[in-house]
């Protein structure tokens, strides 16, 4: 019996030591590598939902099709000839988590509707209070935070843009993601 009591706390120890592990992202671009940890505690539903996208390939060859300096970088749902990629039903928004659109977190993009966030994602390059919930509408979802290749994405914010059909602040030249690879997961 105390074996099995030993083996039980054991268990559970080494659960809830594994459970406090935040999933870690390695998003490689034609830019260079970023290193994002995703806040599973905080935002299950975007950390989820962006490792399903992540796991399945979907973010191979699409781009950064928005691009503002000294506000955000923008990717995930077209493709470099400015196809939007199918994507799956939208999640709820949780920018009620109490995470800020700090520079350097990465939240869920998402329309005019609050629960319309698919699978786009944007990264802040400077502080954004206008974007967290209960600022001028319901806000953008946080859910994780870049912990190596800022420098990358500022060498993004650099790039020069243009307008390409119905879009503006384009990269003019494409700003690839070759992969979103979850090295370790919660």
């Amino acid at each position: 019996m105390k074996i099995q009591n030993i083996a039980l706390i054991s268990a559970l120890m080494f659960g809830a030591q594994f459970s406090m592990a935040a999933t870690q992202v390695t998003m490689k671009t034609s830019m260079g590598d970023i290193q994002i940890e995703l806040d599973d505690v905080k935002a299950p539903i975007s950390t989820k939902n962006f490792v399903q996208y992540a796991q399945s390939g979907f973010y191979k060859g699409t781009i950064f099709h928005r691009v503002i300096p000294g506000f955000m970088v923008q990717g995930g749902g077209f493709t470099a000839d400015l196809q939007q990629k199918p994507t799956k039903t939208p999640i709820k928004n949780e920018a009620k988590n109490g995470l800020k659109n700090t520079r350097g977190t990465i939240a869920m993009a998402r329309t005019g509707v609050v629960d319309s966030a698919t699978s786009q994602f944007f990264i802040n390059l400077v502080d954004n209070p206008a974007l967290d919930h209960g600022s001028r509408d319901y806000g953008y979802a946080v859910f994780g935070k870049v912990t190596k290749g800022m420098d990358i994405v500022d060498k993004i914010a650099k790039q020069p843009t243009t307008r390409k059909g119905v879009y503006s602040d384009v990269p003019a030249q494409s700003i690839i993601i070759r992969d979103v690879k979850v090295v370790k997961i919660k």
